[in-house]
């Protein structure tokens, strides 16, 4: 057995742990520095119950709001591109909802297929501009960003002369909260322990999200071009590889993603209004920048992605459990990002340089 073998061997002749290999996944930086946060919490949140069921879902809600966006734009960064107009495309994606339902009064199942169908067109839009001009994306979302929200607020009060929308009451109701905008509760027996209490039914998409993207983005061939796309755009296309098509199906992705996370908001509350988010923006690519994807494209996991949302969460919603100025909650904030964000780059340090050692 030589030393560039990749795994190493027990006693027993059986495959043994990778350390080296283990080490340079994307994704365990992300996961140490999860891991981190978690425990820095947990410590100073004892006292006030940070690990109860219902601590746990207010960051686990938190986190697959950022999370069911940051997946897509983790696929846009390793491509090479970002898409800024998320922040417009869930305030679009909640009035165009309550205005097919509420306003006209249209079953909600065909609100949910039209609102889904407008943020592909808003994607679709993003993408042709992007591979037509050659315009930086992060140039042409936020143009995007600035015209969908203009174009929100004008049609919403042409339309209903509001800017604050609910939904209307049908026999599908029901079922569509019980899927998309609910409080789920899981309790052992009658009298016994509580699993998990108030989790919102976005959690459950977010994680069944991260599953199929897994599972696209590591195992199928497409993955494959997303990464050689973010890699060498010219070597890409030479391979054969559609990249114009991909680029545009990519911001399709993220757009009707943004469409989803708005509606589940939209359903859960029973309102929709036109404001802005551009703190989602910048949350959406910090969990994504936390969760391993280089800026300069060619590297990441889903995996990473995850735990970077999951860490952002905490990290957000933590500070309300421990006994820490509020006043300094930015500055925590920022200190714990910027620790998870350099473990990142000091695990794949670690492991160039111990892979480079083992070779002289």
């Amino acid at each position: 057995m030589t030393e560039a073998t990749t795994t190493t061997a027990t006693t027993s002749g059986r495959p043994g742990l990778d350390v080296l290999g283990l080490f340079r996944r994307p994704e365990i930086g992300a996961f140490a520095g999860l891991v981190l946060v978690f425990c820095f919490f947990t410590y100073f949140g004892w006292d006030r119950n940070f690990l109860s069921p219902l601590a746990a879902a207010s960051w686990l809600n938190f986190a697959s709001t950022i999370g069911i966006i940051a997946i897509p734009i983790g696929f846009l960064m390793i491509a090479g591109e970002l898409d800024i107009s998320v922040g417009a495309m869930v305030p679009a994606a909640k009035i165009i909802l309550a205005t097919a339902t509420g306003f006209y009064g249209l079953d909600i199942w065909l609100g949910i297929l039209i609102t889904f169908s407008l943020a592909a067109l808003v994607g679709w839009i993003n993408g042709m501009l992007v591979v037509r001009t050659q315009v930086p994306s992060l140039i042409v979302t936020l143009a995007t960003l600035f015209s969908v929200a203009g174009l929100t607020l004008f049609l919403s009060l042409y339309l209903t002369d509001t800017t604050q929308l609910a939904l209307r009451d049908d026999d599908t109701r029901p079922v569509v909260e019980w899927l998309m905008g609910s409080y789920h509760t899981l309790q052992l027996g009658e009298n016994g322990p509580t699993i998990w209490r108030g989790i919102q039914s976005s959690v459950f998409i977010w994680i069944a999200m991260a599953v199929a993207c897994y599972y696209f983005l590591h195992h199928s061939p497409w993955g494959n071009w997303i990464f050689a796309l973010g890699g060498d755009q010219e070597s890409a296309r030479n391979a054969g590889i559609p990249i114009n098509r991909l680029k545009i199906g990519l911001f399709m992705l993220t757009a009707m993603a943004a469409a989803l996370t708005g509606m589940c908001e939209t359903i859960l509350s029973n309102s929709a209004s036109t404001t802005t988010q551009f703190t989602l923006i910048f949350n959406t690519i910090i969990a994504v920048v936390v969760g391993g994807v280089l800026l300069t494209g060619g590297f990441g996991t889903v995996a990473g992605i995850f735990f970077g949302t999951a860490t952002l969460a905490i990290v957000q919603q933590g500070i309300n459990y421990t006994q820490f100025d509020r006043n300094l909650s930015n500055l925590i904030i920022g200190i714990m990002l910027l620790i998870a964000v350099l473990m990142n780059d000091t695990f794949r340090k670690m492991a160039t340089n111990w892979s480079t050692g083992k070779k002289k």
